[in-house]
């Protein structure tokens, strides 16, 4: 990796935002300086960044002049608008928003999966994170594709509300206390109450009857294994808890892969932890999962109803490797191979 590198963090004073900030930290990314934007009703506020405050500047035109490498958390709309300017005044962007996920000409990259994509930065100067479900669902079946040969993903997600952004976060904060003190919760962040239940409601529903948010992890999946043959069904659900996604897998491969062998297989997956020990217990949970990087893996057995499946759960932290690390991760690879 190079000696140096500078970065500018778009959408710092959001949470993934904040994220990015704080795994550039742990992970010792070799920053020279940092600049933090945002849009202006974050004018006049300062963050830190080992150890020092720094302020955090309205993004405009030449905020990027100088920069390395851009990583993105602001926003679809945000990335759409200030993205192309940052390549041309110099930056290599990390997107981190959905708007250049399925650009045919932008690499979607997990680094445990196909970091050979990130050589195509130079089409627009561009490299996409995927959708956090999308990226802790992969890393678990790329191992057990190239053991056994994927078919069919058949996933239900349980997300947790740090997807939504910190407004979710308050929005549970406030109705599990209001419940508490016997008082009518109010909702305007979700079209249900979120406190103590659940429902199968992600982004907007297509014509298929998916939602956008279903849709972007068959599409996801498919481009980052680079494999279009591979059928895709998902059901994406928000639930009461604050950080770390869960997910349900029904996998079919071609060929037979029995629970040990995916057991063993996914136990020297990069960034897999596989927690499955039944008799004590011991499975992933959101809470088990949270403040890490790791995609906790178990509950892994044979499908009794097809004879070439596999039934498992896994959890990840959605603002971590879901969003910030895998970001980070990305941006370490460009650096170290191509800048």
């Amino acid at each position: 990796m190079a000696a140096s590198c500078r970065v500018a963090v778009c959408g710092a004073t959001g949470a993934v935002g904040n994220q990015m900030i704080q795994c550039l930290e742990e992970r010792d990314f070799p920053v020279s300086e940092i600049r933090l934007l945002a849009s202006e009703r974050s004018r006049g506020r300062s963050l830190k960044f080992k150890g020092q405050e720094v302020p955090v500047q309205v993004i405009g035109k030449g905020s990027f002049e100088g920069m390395d490498i851009a990583l993105f958390s602001a926003g679809g709309g945000t990335s759409k608008q200030w993205a192309p300017q940052a390549w041309a005044e110099g930056a290599v962007v990390v997107d981190n928003s959905s708007a250049w996920r399925m650009d045919p000409q932008v690499p979607l990259v997990v680094p445990e999966c196909n970091p050979e994509d990130i050589a195509r930065y130079k089409n627009k100067g561009i490299i996409a994170n995927p959708n956090c479900s999308t990226i802790q669902m992969v890393v678990v079946l790329k191992p057990l594709h190239l053991a056994a040969g994927l078919k069919r993903v058949v996933v239900t997600t349980f997300q947790a509300v740090s997807g939504t952004g910190q407004k979710a976060i308050f929005e549970l904060q406030n109705q599990l206390k209001a419940i508490h003190e016997g008082n009518q919760p109010e909702n305007k962040v979700y079209p249900h109450q979120i406190a103590l239940n659940l429902f199968p409601h992600i982004g907007p529903f297509t014509d298929n009857g998916y939602t956008e948010e279903e849709m972007k992890m068959v599409n996801e999946t498919r481009k980052i294994l680079h494999e279009d043959g591979i059928l895709v069904s998902a059901t994406c659900s928000r639930v009461p808890v604050y950080y770390s996604h869960s997910e349900a897998l029904n996998l079919a491969f071609e060929r037979k892969l029995t629970a040990k062998e995916a057991r063993d297989i996914l136990a020297k997956a990069p960034l897999v932890k596989v927690v499955d020990e039944p008799a004590t217990n011991q499975y992933p949970t959101p809470l088990m999962a949270a403040h890490q990087d790791y995609t906790l893996v178990g509950r892994i057995r044979e499908d009794i109803s097809q004879a070439n499946g596999i039934d498992l759960w896994l959890v990840a932290d959605n603002i971590r490797k879901g969003a910030a690390t895998n970001a980070v991760q990305i941006a370490e690879i460009l650096l170290r191979d191509y800048l």
